[in-house]
């Protein structure tokens, strides 16, 4: 039986983790993981997350199941979190998910349910692993146009005139900040006009935040999709509290759907029975966490601290390398780098020059370029810069 399973693609990003660990040299850089890594190169656990768990430690008295959609009073948290005051409780479906990932697919899932048809429109470039989504869910999408790598910015005009194909009932998939790959963000403008177009065109937003805070703050961040959130009848929202709140491995996402009051009893009960069919009851180490740090002021404020150094380093870093790559390349055009936020920006570059990159100078980036400015420290800007000067 086995024997028969088409063997499957290596994943890119895995790739270029495992050859990074595989290597001898010293001087190594990885830039290719999508962690977020301290001055040291570590993935430390949160201090505010630290003092939760111990918390949960001394006063938990139960491992049993939750319910089908997880804890209520998580969803109300990450409601407050990302959505702020835009959306009325009594118009919000939901479920603690496996992770962010689970609940992009969850989302596509309940699409897939309700409106077989549709297709979901998803940037390109964009997370890979949304087009693996929308096929394991079996659901149409194509793509439009998102980046102009020769200005590091959002082609706008590629954008619109891909987008005017979409029709009524169709799925307009889009990153809430910090985009994954480029850090290209939306401005204040563009969030209004897509309330705009998906209100003219009938098109129903579906928001991935996975790095609220990571960019400009919390508010910031989400300031965005709470434009949509106030003007759209029908929106999903995916929240990942992975890089915010360092919750890689325990894996606790959050999948908000808006819509009619009338129709949150059905929404809820079909996420559900979606959930059902796969996971049962979603995990809740991770959103406990979370629940007890977003509801306790010390906690939050001590959590809110922790996130902004982690911000301002990026940040910082991100300044560093536009400032030592105009020095060593003589030029700016690596200048729209200070501009963009979140941990990730594309570099460009052919496949030989990435090689060249990992195999003479040991600067693991991943494909197409995309590096993750938080793998850089302050001694190795000058080092990484010189390697992508000579190389790119």
């Amino acid at each position: 039986m086995f024997q028969s399973l088409p063997a499957p693609a290596a994943d890119p990003i895995l790739h270029v983790m495992m050859m990074y660990r595989e290597d001898t040299r010293a001087e190594k850089v990885d830039l290719g993981l999508g962690v977020y890594k301290d001055p040291q190169g570590a993935t430390p656990v949160m201090r505010a997350v630290k003092a939760a768990e111990q918390r949960l430690v001394d006063e938990q008295d139960t491992k049993s199941y939750t319910t089908l959609s997880g804890d209520p009073a998580f969803r109300a948290a990450v409601a407050g979190l990302v959505l702020g005051d835009a959306v009325p409780a009594a118009r919000l479906a939901g479920s603690t998910t496996t992770g962010g990932t689970a609940g992009v697919k969850l989302g596509m899932d309940l699409i897939h349910a309700a409106s077989p048809g549709s297709t979901i429109w998803i940037s390109t470039p964009t997370w890979p692993n949304h087009y693996a989504l929308a096929k394991a869910a079996s659901t149409a999408f194509k793509t439009y146009r998102y980046y102009d790598a020769e200005t590091g910015t959002i082609d706008r005009a590629g954008m619109w005139a891909d987008l005017d194909a979409a029709q009524p009932g169709d799925v307009l998939l889009l990153h809430g900040c910090c985009h994954n790959p480029t850090g290209a963000d939306l401005s204040a403008d563009d969030w209004a006009a897509v309330a705009a177009f998906c209100q003219a065109k009938g098109v129903m937003p579906f928001i991935d935040i996975a790095y609220q805070g990571f960019g400009d703050g919390l508010d910031e961040d989400a300031a965005g999709l709470r434009t949509l959130a106030r003007q759209m009848e029908r929106m999903i929202v995916v929240s990942s509290a992975s890089k915010n709140f360092g919750l890689y491995r325990d894996r606790a996402g959050c999948c908000l759907v808006i819509c009619p009051e009338g129709e949150r009893a059905l929404v809820q009960g079909t996420l559900e029975v979606l959930n059902r069919q796969s996971i049962s009851f979603p995990p809740d180490h991770g959103a406990r966490v979370v629940t007890e740090i977003l509801s306790d002021p010390a906690l939050r404020a001590q959590w809110d601290d922790e996130l902004t150094e982690m911000r301002d380093r990026m940040n910082r870093l991100r300044r560093l390398l536009a400032t030592a790559l105009r020095d060593a390349c003589g030029s700016d055009r690596f200048g729209f780098l200070a501009d963009q936020r979140g941990m990730f920006s594309i570099l460009g570059g052919s496949e030989a020059q990435i090689t060249r990159l990992r195999e003479e100078f040991g600067v693991y980036i991943v494909g197409g370029g995309r590096l993750n400015m938080a793998g850089l420290t302050e001694q190795s800007i000058p080092r990484v810069a010189k390697a992508i000067a000579t190389v790119l």
